[in-house]
């Protein structure tokens, strides 16, 4: 099975590390020296770790074949896997690949489709493009999202009052209130 482990970040320093977004529980035992990921992306096929470092919150890689900043720029974004037999049934939890392209649904209503899991801290966001093509993001809660239906091809939506609206990316700076985001 493929999985994706982490998405790379901005390039840190000029000797070719980038930041990356963790996406797995593991990272102690996944960026290893010589660990060897599949990339998603037009012109490199494959990265292989040559030392990883933890900046605060930050994981920092560096890629033999990322030799300084211009060539790391050109990685931004691009989604890291592997390739692995264990995968844990984790029942409480569903990776990015399995949420990306899900209807979003309120009410029965298809209010919008899933293009992305934000991962934090404190908690998780789905970033749901609307059917009026405006990116929302949703807090990855119970409450919020009470369902995820994999085999249905959806997930159901409970949003309080107001966060369509409140948690809505209009491209002008200001979200849909009309406040400074």
């Amino acid at each position: 099975m493929r999985l994706q482990v982490a998405r790379i970040g901005k390039p840190h320093g000029i000797r070719g590390e980038v930041t990356v977004q963790v996406l797995t529980d593991a990272p102690e035992d996944r960026f290893v020296p010589g660990a060897v990921f599949e990339v998603e992306h037009p012109s490199i096929k494959q990265l292989t770790v040559e030392g990883a470092r933890w900046n605060k919150e930050i994981l920092l890689l560096a890629f033999e074949e990322l030799l300084d900043r211009n060539t790391a720029e050109t990685v931004r974004g691009a989604k890291l896997f592997i390739d692995t037999e264990e995968v844990e049934d984790d029942s409480e939890g569903w990776y990015e690949h399995e949420l990306v392209d899900l209807e979003a649904r309120v009410d029965d209503k298809v209010v919008g489709k899933v293009t992305a899991l934000r991962t934090g801290n404190v908690q998780d966001l789905l970033v749901v493009e609307s059917t009026e093509g405006h990116e929302i993001y949703v807090p990855f809660v119970e409450d919020i999202v009470p369902e995820v239906n994999i085999e249905g091809g959806y997930i159901m939506l409970t949003p309080p009052a107001g966060l369509f609206e409140v948690n809505r990316e209009d491209g002008t700076g200001e979200n849909a209130a009309g406040k400074e985001a």
